[in-house]
């Protein structure tokens, strides 16, 4: 009797998914070193940069775009795209500047109220896409455009002063010395870390990322990963507007701009696939990083703010090239 060694698809597929994590851990190598190299470089160019004050300014500036990005991983990961976030953040700043302040209601309950409107819109793009198929980008632009509007509408492009309240004092603050918005993107971090590796629902976002008709025929229900992916977001953009009001000190419909594309880009930059299916928590904590320690040496540099936008738009090309790259010479590897 002869024997054969199992060869074929079975094979190829773990192959591939290798492939996957030799490219998510040389794009995390090369982020952690790219990192290093900024800190070098800033260090002995940009004034202030290592001083404690700053430090801490760049953990602060990192929650504004980590709080949001853990949720933005499993929405790419999962094949879709949220562009809602900047104008969702001001929204609920807003919401909560006017619901404590002109609408007398208590602060414990305008806080539930923002959270769980935030939650409800979000919901509300993602039962566009699960119930009647309009594409992600289209749903959310549509939502980008009228939340931004409303923002602006309700506050005649002003801002809306908050009054004196312990609780926003403490988002403000620090705990310990550390920034709290810090402290709650860390703590989120932990939570989405979990959901992500172990929980079937995490599973299930990647298997709708990789292929959703399959995902479907497995028994996953693949409106309902939609639904709370989307909920999720406007959930967490709802948290960050809380955290913005806080530290501005009121309700702004003009903010945030352009925090949706800092967030796309920390995601990307670490190594999550826009084709869906592949992505790391990991890696986009060290994309907020990364975006943010830029962000932070273009200032102290003294580079023209519009400018700024141009180095955001270069880094973001750059790292899509260099994953499509290592994707393709894995690809080629494992054929």
């Amino acid at each position: 009797m002869s024997t054969t060694t199992p060869t074929g698809p079975p094979a190829t597929k773990a192959d591939a998914r290798g492939g996957q994590r030799n490219t998510q851990r040389l794009n995390e190598i090369g982020l952690i070193g790219a990192i290093v190299v900024l800190f070098v470089v800033l260090s002995a160019t940009a004034p202030g940069f290592l001083s404690v004050t700053n430090q801490l300014a760049i953990l602060r500036d990192a929650a504004t775009i980590g709080v949001v990005a853990w949720a933005m991983t499993l929405v790419i990961v999962a094949g879709e795209i949220d562009i809602s976030i900047g104008p969702a953040v001001a929204f609920s700043s807003v919401l909560l500047a006017k619901a404590t302040g002109e609408w007398h209601i208590p602060f414990a309950l305008a806080v539930l109220v923002c959270l769980a409107v935030g939650l409800l819109l979000g919901a509300g793009a993602g039962f566009l896409r699960a119930r009647w198929g309009i594409p992600s980008f289209v749903a959310t632009l549509g939502l980008w455009s009228a939340l931004r509007g409303l923002a602006q509408y309700m506050t005649d492009g002003l801002p809306v002063p908050l009054d004196a309240n312990g609780f926003l004092d403490v988002l403000a603050g620090s705990i310990l010395g550390i920034p709290t918005p810090a402290i709650i993107m860390a703590v989120l971090f932990v939570v989405f870390l979990f959901v992500a590796n172990r929980t079937a629902y995490g599973r299930s976002v990647f298997a709708v990322g990789g292929n959703a008709e399959a995902a479907r025929l497995a028994g996953i229900n693949v409106s309902r990963i939609r639904v709370i992916l989307f909920a999720t977001t406007g959930l967490l953009a709802a948290v960050s507007g809380l955290l913005l009001a806080a530290r501005l000190g009121s309700g702004n419909g003009g903010a945030s701009v352009g925090l949706e594309f800092d967030v796309i880009a920390a995601v990307v930059i670490g190594g999550t696939s826009l084709a869906g299916g592949k992505g790391s928590l990991l890696g986009t904590l060290l994309g907020v990083a990364f975006i943010t320690v830029i962000g932070n040496g273009l200032v102290l540099l003294g580079v023209n703010a519009f400018f700024q936008d141009v180095v955001r738009g270069v880094i973001i090309v750059g790292a899509v090239l260099i994953n499509v790259l290592l994707s393709k010479r894995n690809g080629a590897r494992s054929a």
